[in-house]
């Protein structure tokens, strides 16, 4: 496609997958290669809210404090999932790289409940003939509400977002959306601050702005 994206917008559990589809335009950004500004747009679950709600600061990438501590936006590595349909996106932190970034204002983050998110899903599925899988339905979500923008001031916009999987092994959550079983589950803020009080505890030397 002989185009360049305006956006680029991809679901975020860990940061993999979204790397993966940003990085080439981040790489012409910085070499001055890129023939126009790209907003680069990470989207991810309000059940684990780590770079929209979270913190930059240093934490393990596992429960046991395995894994050496990496400065990441996390909601801390004693965190445990809801039993969203995501599942995918659950994970406690953001790749160190997209939370340098994030932090730098070079990656934009937005988050939406799962209701939300199937209600774009079904949307695309209608128009589309193709059922998303419910983690890339977030990216669904935030590329239908820039083109409805869009369509409100006249711009116009190539929006490039990531279908990074097909829905066939989540019929049951489409279910449940479709039955009103689901629910529109948000990740409490004061679950995220009591887990940075105790990783602030645990090593006192971190970042000041840490709840104490």
């Amino acid at each position: 496609v002989d185009d360049y994206p305006d956006q680029v917008i991809g679901c975020v559990g860990g940061g993999s997958s979204f790397s993966g589809l940003y990085w080439p335009f981040y790489h012409d950004k910085v070499k001055g290669k890129a023939p126009k500004e790209t907003e680069f747009i990470a989207v991810e679950s309000s059940a684990c809210p780590k770079v929209t709600r979270g913190y930059y600061t240093y934490d393990h990438g596992d429960t046991a404090k395995i894994i050496p501590l990496v400065k990441m936006h996390t909601v801390g590595h004693t965190f445990i999932p809801a039993p969203i349909h995501a599942g995918g996106l659950r994970y406690h932190g953001m790749a160190p790289t997209v939370s340098l970034l994030k932090d730098e204002g070079v990656v934009q983050s937005r988050a939406y409940n799962q209701i939300e998110t199937f209600d774009a899903a079904k949307l695309f599925t209608q128009t589309e003939g193709i059922i998303p899988a419910p983690e890339p339905s977030h990216a669904i979500k935030a590329a239908v509400d820039e083109a409805l923008k869009c369509k409100e001031t006249g711009e116009e916009k190539t929006i490039l977002f990531l279908l990074c999987g097909h829905g066939h092994f989540d019929m049951q959550a489409y279910d449940d959306y479709n039955s009103g079983k689901m629910l529109p589950y948000e990740y409490p803020q004061e679950k995220v601050d009591e887990a940075m009080k105790k990783l602030r505890q645990l090593y006192p030397w971190l970042n000041h702005e840490l709840p104490v």
